[in-house]
């Protein structure tokens, strides 16, 4: 999905911002195809591998680290200026998922696109139960937030249809959502790499057919500003 909308973008240099980007695994790759990156994460550390990595690249005109929490991204960016905001693994972290999406919509010009990845509960729950985790699983999939007890590093899990509706609720039209890695991590790393080109292809099959799409390990969800 995010490379259909860099190519109906083609020859044309977009704004991207890359809320939580880290280091620049996507940033970097997108400076060099010609597009203006801005980052905000929370971590320096981070933010400085980004401005090595990026200068390292040639890129270092084109990348601006930002030093910020997704909660406050509204202060961050001005509204109305992005074509492109990336926003991966963030809405599990956050303190309010629905601020950090309202503030995404916000910065979105008209026609501009939201690029969601989240992690997915149902996944959870199966490769606790799989290894045999019963208690962690049940506790998730009980659990309103989708998190396995107060050890879990994530503060939240999603079903396609509550990320969704966090797109909706602030006025995003919803194009696309898929599933990313739906049978690769609950089968065996020796099923996975025998013949990865046929496992590649099950899972694109895979993707975008519910129910096989909600069991993914992260679901991308792709939206626009009308």
């Amino acid at each position: 999905m995010l490379r259909r909308e860099l190519e109906r973008h083609a020859g044309r240099e977009l704004t991207v911002v890359d809320v939580g980007g880290g280091t620049g695994g996507f940033a970097v790759p997108l400076a060099e195809a010609g597009h203006r990156v801005t980052v905000v994460d929370a971590s320096p550390d981070a933010l400085a591998a980004l401005t090595r990595r990026a200068a390292d690249a040639g890129v270092a005109d084109r990348v601006r680290a930002v030093q910020g929490d997704g909660d406050a991204l509204a202060g961050l960016v001005a509204p109305g200026s992005a074509d492109l905001i990336l926003c991966h693994a963030v809405l599990e972290v956050v303190d309010d998922p629905a601020d950090v999406v309202a503030a995404v919509a916000a910065a979105l010009r008209p026609g501009g696109a939201v690029s969601l990845l989240v992690a997915g509960r149902a996944a959870a729950v199966l490769g606790r139960a799989f290894n045999g985790h019963l208690d962690a699983a049940s506790a998730l999939l009980d659990d309103p937030d989708g998190r396995a007890g107060g050890r879990d590093t994530l503060r939240r899990r999603y079903d396609a249809e509550t990320a969704e509706a966090l797109l909706t609720a602030v006025g995003l039209t919803v194009e696309e959502t898929r599933g990313v890695r739906v049978l690769a991590d609950l089968l065996p790393a020796a099923v996975v790499e025998a013949d990865p080109r046929t496992m590649l292809d099950l899972e694109l099959a895979l993707s975008t057919r519910p129910p096989f799409r909600d069991i993914a390990a992260q679901l991308h969800v792709f939206a626009r500003r009308p």
